[in-house]
């Protein structure tokens, strides 16, 4: 899970955040005032100060918040002038939008805010659907509007050009107010919640934030999106009462409790109307106790009535938001926030503490159990970090007692803090030895009628009633003492395993710099504050407090309300953009900062030993122990082995997909057979013993000829496929069934470990390993052999072993220095920790270290497909010729919603079925395409001739694994290149080139091979979105943009990482590029047609190149490796079957001279979906021979143009 944050403010007013994977704590220290409450999501959290005004608070990051502004520039052509700004009085503005309605004059654009500014001028675009135009960016047509060309015409008589000029939200990390673009100003708010950001995922950032007045009103912030964080402008929402509070879910879920203690339930929240429509009244849990407090998350509902009472409420989804009915929870809550994954906080009404709902899944989405969130904040910690240094310090010039009043420890209360600042106090002790046997009783003066700690009330329908502001400053120790009386607010009591330590006096001394103190402002209602102050003041003079040092000096500073001990009080909670699941881990429950380790850390200073003298004992044992093993085993040497040679078998009973037709499942029984033989080496054979017309017979393949063993993609069997050269060539493996996903697992983990033994593999991965990863998202590795590209005679890639790492991963890259970096199919990035293993593979089939939990989130899609007929309009009823109703993108097969199961067992469903708006080619409001027929080019509006239409839905569904792959935060990422260093490079920092997941170019710092994941983005400026990137040789970077042109970045280099600026290269005619990389001297590039190309021309002094070669067809992906190898994903290979999809291809001949190479050599397949060569940088192996051969006979395989178009017969199933 990516790093994220939970928000908390206290009783004061000042904002907290935890990260999740922090252990305390971090005070907001920009903010500048109070607040009262704040509402978060992901990207920015927003919140109510204590002037009732609205702050906004984005987060930092690596990708910064940019917004084009556009203007186009229109002129008319005239036989006197020619082209010129004189137009015709029906023309368009000369400057105007896109459509030509509205002028635009460059004069015209302002900045939103002050928290905006612009990153430079404006200019012309010189790039019109993804080919350089002339100089100066015009465009042509016959009139306005029309459609326009690059290319100027003998009848042309208008043009256009497009002007750019780009802002910058500069506001990161700090409270800003949003503006009020309103004459009349909304009353004061009282309430905020936001939320909607998975009701569509376009425009990007999109939010909905819900407000409420003093007065009761509710307002909507229109306009909230990526490029426009603060939103645009208020509009008021009409209510069928006066609303209290309010919460907004991730998605359409909306709730407001209105003040008669009712709760209101929002309808009609959609894609289009993010408002929704309508409101729907739900009566509070109990009749005679109104609800106080509502929160919504995905799908939950959580409550708390006037009686601090908890409830949840019963059947609620998208489809029926107001749900089915109340149930009672354990606990007593003042108020309560779900966050992402409908994960619930709490604050509870006891001790005002933060608490955390334990056990919540999608299963059970009331959870178990609540846990308290007992972490320290920053200023706690650097409290207790001063007291440990003066544990030292003052021991050493202080003996015996201190005059003074009385001692005070590090635990103190909001009153000491409101009476005194600069206190400093003296703790005493007679000797250090009082630490651990000194009693801990209750003085006997202390009076038996002790009233206890009193806590201020903080409902949430009178959430602050007023801010107090009446403590005077301290003037002389008398006053402190008699206006502000010390007394811990709990009575402390040292739980099991604690040391407990003797009780002392107090003594208050005034700071040498007295002066009048600022009043500190609170969100305590002032008449509880006052009582509370009544009642602590009689315990002044018999208060007593423990220490943890014989001597030590504290400053009592005025910005710690509390001390290490004393838990805060906490008013409000926000998690909503807080990822968590039923798998984090977190170290919120433990706090590091106690008495014990306190202690602990006292001792530990005392220990004499030194870390030499701990080297030179550990040395010691080792030499001892060498010795004595070299004398046992010495007298025994001349002895026989006692047993030459070992045979272990393991039997089970699986199906097998029989190779001949009919092909189906048989019931077979499966043997391992394993040996090692006197020397150590091991191998084995595995037999599949079946009949045949009664006749008993068997297949075996030797384990040392297996090159893969790889789980096949099935919803209903646990299966898994055997390679071997021989059954590489055929594109038929071995297939067989297991009866439990557990046996498949243990198979393959022992067939592997055989696998891997008979070639004496072990350990992770070397540098120059081969990466792939299937369709599946399974990844394999497979270590080169030096003569893999050896001319004339390289290594066959169908006697390639590739071996599975744990993880799942959508892509992979690396180089040879050890890097590797994975995306998922959640756009997450991964950095490999450098360890082996994961997955279903324990022991010693997977390190210890270096393994981490991995999830991933994948979206199935179904087609809705319905035709047109003159009666009904649009119904599900089709031709019989017609594909089904409910599909596939093929149509082939049938694909409902009740019988799409998760691509396989490992795959759970995290969401329901929802229309997909963001299908190439655009939709209608209702997410609809049209086409004249099945199959047909499909378009986002209808015509006359439009008889068919379709539409997407989709659905997450999530998967949980382990692997040696570690979380790249917080940056989703749709690709990744490193630069291939060359054999034995001695560069320090690698260059490593990325793009998002929304299309910005990102060049990643400090990536070496001690420090993998770097430390930081640095964004690289683009015209447009890009969705492909690659590095080579001479930090040459070539990347795609979204419409498929083709761009080379200048002047990069180790001394300026980014380069200076994009040339446009032409995409090969009537071809739009989708992926491309990059080696030593070659540049290949893919279209969205399947073909390879290849950048000819190519020097030193012109490295744009000059032409594009057409290379190949039906090709997935490429990759060029740092020696200029090219390997494929190739589709439609023909086997002894059928065509195989996904399969990989090495490509042969490649040479200095002839850098295109000559012919395809085909490897595994298939059902491969990525596969870099990049970390290969082993020099091939010179050989010398008599004659010449003739490459072709050495490779009798053609190239890729096999155009049949039969059943697909991989094993993976892409």
């Amino acid at each position: 899970m990516p790093i994220s944050l939970l928000w908390a403010v206290d009783v004061h007013g000042r904002v907290y955040s935890l990260s999740t994977a922090g252990q305390q704590w971090e005070r907001c220290h920009d903010a500048q005032m109070e607040f009262k409450r704040v509402t978060a999501a992901r990207q920015c959290c927003w919140g109510i100060a204590c002037d009732n005004k609205i702050y906004l608070n984005v987060h930092a990051s690596d990708l910064p918040v940019r917004y084009q502004e556009e203007a186009y520039e229109n002129q008319r052509w005239n036989p006197v002038d020619g082209f010129s700004e004189r137009l015709l009085p029906s023309d368009r503005w000369q400057w105007s939008d896109v459509t030509g309605l509205q002028h635009q004059p460059l004069d015209s654009f302002q900045l939103p805010s002050s928290s905006w500014e612009w990153e430079g001028d404006w200019y012309a675009d010189e790039n019109f659907e993804g080919e350089p135009t002339e100089k100066g960016g015009w465009t042509y047509a016959i009139d306005f509007p029309a459609t326009y060309t690059k290319d100027k015409k003998w009848n042309s008589c208008v043009r256009r050009r497009r002007w750019l000029r780009y802002r910058r939200y500069k506001a990161m990390d700090t409270w800003v107010k949003i503006p009020s673009q309103q004459t009349s100003l909304p009353d004061p708010f009282s309430d905020i919640s936001c939320g909607g950001w998975e009701i569509t995922e376009e425009p990007r950032g999109r939010l909905s934030l819900w407000a409420v007045s003093l007065q009761g009103k509710m307002w909507f912030r229109e306009g909230i999106c990526h490029h426009n964080p603060e939103g645009s402008l208020w509009e008021e929402i009409p209510l069928p009462g006066e609303v209290v509070q309010i919460s907004c879910g991730p998605g359409d879920l909306v709730w407001a409790v209105l003040w008669e203690g009712q709760l209101i339930v929002r309808e009609g929240i959609g894609r289009d109307c993010p408002k929704g429509t309508s409101w729907t009244v739900v009566d509070s849990p109990t009749p005679d106790v109104g609800a106080i407090h509502v929160a919504v998350g995905v799908n939950v509902v959580w409550a708390v009535t006037k009686d601090n009472k908890l409830w949840f409420r019963r059947g609620v989804n998208s489809h029926n938001p107001c749900g089915s009915g109340w149930l009672s929870m354990v606990g007593e809550m003042i108020m309560i926030n779900v966050g992402l994954n409908d994960q619930v906080w709490g604050i509870s009404w006891e001790d005002r503490a933060v608490y955390f709902r334990q056990g919540v899944t999608s299963s059970e989405l009331s959870g178990k159990t609540w846990k308290v969130i007992s972490v320290p904040r920053d200023g706690d910690r650097s409290q207790s970090r001063a007291s440990t240094s003066s544990l030292q310090s003052a021991g050493y010039y202080f003996r015996g007692e201190v005059c003074g009043q009385s001692v005070v420890s590090d635990v103190e209360t909001d009153t000491e803090k409101g009476s005194a600042d600069g206190v400093t106090c003296y703790v005493t002790s007679d000797s250090p030895e009082c630490f651990a046997d000194a009693p801990t009783d209750q003085p006997s003066n202390l009076p038996s009628d002790t009233p206890k700690p009193h806590i201020p009330k903080v409902t949430s329908d009178s959430f602050i009633s007023e801010l107090f502001s009446d403590r005077e400053p301290a003037k002389t120790t008398r006053e402190a003492g008699s206006a502000a009386p010390s007394v811990l607010e709990e009575e402390t009591v040292p739980g099991e395993g604690e040391v407990k330590a003797p009780c002392a006096r107090l003594a208050l001394s005034p700071s040498q710099s007295e002066g009048p103190l600022d009043p500190q402002w609170s969100n305590v209602d002032l008449e509880e504050v006052q009582v509370q102050q009544a009642q602590s003041g009689a315990l002044l003079e018999s208060a007593d407090t423990c220490s943890l040092s014989s001597v030590a000096t504290y400053t009592l500073a005025l910005d710690d309300q509390y001390g290490a001990d004393e838990h805060p009080i906490w008013a409000w909670v926000s998690g909503g953009g807080c990822s968590v699941d039923s798998h984090s881990h977190l170290n919120w429950f433990t706090s590091s900062l106690n008495t014990s380790s306190l202690v602990q850390s006292f001792q530990s200073m005392s220990l004499s030993v030194t870390p030499a003298q701990t080297t030179a004992w550990r040395r010691q044992i080792f030499e001892q122990l060498s010795e004595r093993t070299k004398k046992e085993m010495d007298n025994f040497r001349h002895y026989e082995q006692a047993i030459e040679k070992t045979v272990w078998v393991k039997k089970g009973t699986m199906q097998w997909w029989r190779d001949w037709k009919p092909h189906k499942w048989i019931d077979v029984h499966f043997a391992l057979e394993q040996f090692s033989g006197p020397d150590g080496n091991k191998d084995g054979i595995i037999f599949v013993y079946y009949n045949f017309y009664d006749e008993k017979k068997y297949l075996h393949a030797f384990i040392n000829e297996i090159t893969i063993l790889v789980p096949v993609l099935n919803d209903s069997k646990h299966t898994f496929a055997i390679y071997t050269p021989e059954r590489t060539k055929q594109r038929w493996p071995i297939r067989l069934a297991a009866a439990t996903e557990l046996e498949m697992h243990d198979w393959l983990a022992l067939l592997s470990v055989s696998c891997c033994d008979s070639r004496g593999i072990q350990g992770p991965p070397s540098k120059q390993a081969i990466w792939s990863i299937t369709c599946k998202g399974d990844i394999f590795v497979s270590e080169p052999s030096p003569r893999l590209e050896a001319m004339p005679y390289p290594t066959p890639c169908d006697q390639m072993f590739w071996r599975q790492v744990g993880g799942h991963l959508r892509m992979v890259e690396c180089n040879s220095s050890g890097i590797v970096w994975g995306i998922g199919y959640d756009h997450t990035a991964w950095v490999y920790t450098g360890g082996y293993g994961g997955g279903f593979f324990q022991g010693l089939a997977s390190s210890t270290d270096n393994i981490y939990t991995q999830t991933d989130v994948k979206n199935v899609y179904i087609y809705e497909n319905q035709r047109w007929n003159p009666v009904t309009g649009y119904t599900n009823r089709g031709l019989p010729t017609d594909r089904y109703m409910w599909s596939d993108a093929s149509g082939l097969h049938e694909c409902t919603k009740t019988n799409t199961k998760p691509p396989s067992p490992q795959w759970t469903w995290v969401s329901d079925w929802v229309v997909d708006y963001g299908v190439s080619g655009e939709t209608d409001r209702e997410g609809w395409q049209y086409a004249a027929d099945f199959p047909a080019s499909f378009h986002g509006y209808k015509t006359l001739k439009d008889f068919v239409r379709r539409r997407r839905w989709a659905r997450k569904c999530k998967l949980t694994t382990t692997g040696p792959w570690q979380e790249i935060p917080p940056i989703p990422l749709c690709d990744v290149t490193i630069l291939p260093c060359a054999d034995q490079s001695s560069v320090d920092v690698v260059p490593l080139w990325a793009i998002s997941n929304k299309g910005d170019v990102l060049c990643r710092l400090g990536v070496t091979a001690l420090t993998p994941a770097g430390s930081s983005w640095l964004h690289v400026g683009t015209d447009q979105p890009f969705k492909s990137i690659s590095i080579g040789g001479a930090s040459q970077v070539w990347a795609i943009a979204k419409d498929g042109s083709a761009f080379y970045r200048g002047s990069v280099s180790l001394q300026s990482p980014a380069g200076d600026c994009w040339y446009h290269i032409p995409s090969p005619a009537k071809q739009k590029l989708k992926q491309v990389s990059v080696g030593r001297t070659s540049v290949y590039t893919i279209d969205e047609n399947g073909n390879l190309w290849y950048r000819q021309g190519m020097t030193p002094s012109y490295p744009q190149g000059s032409s594009w070669e057409h290379i190949s067809n039906n090709v997935r992906k490429v990759s060029v490796g740092p020696l200029d190898q090219v390997w494929i994903i190739a589709d439609r290979v023909q086997g002894t079957h059928s065509l195989s999809c996904g399969t990989v291809c090495h490509r042969l001949g490649v040479q200095p001279m002839e850098p295109k190479g000559a012919s395809w050599d085909y490897g595994i397949g298939g059902g491969w979906d990525h596969i870099t060569i990049r970390g290969n940088a082993m020099d091939p192996p010179h050989i010398r021979l008599p004659s010449l051969t003739n490459l072709s006979a050495s490779a009798p395989r053609s190239p890729l143009l096999v155009r049949n178009t039969e059943v697909n017969g991989n094993a993976v199933e892409c």
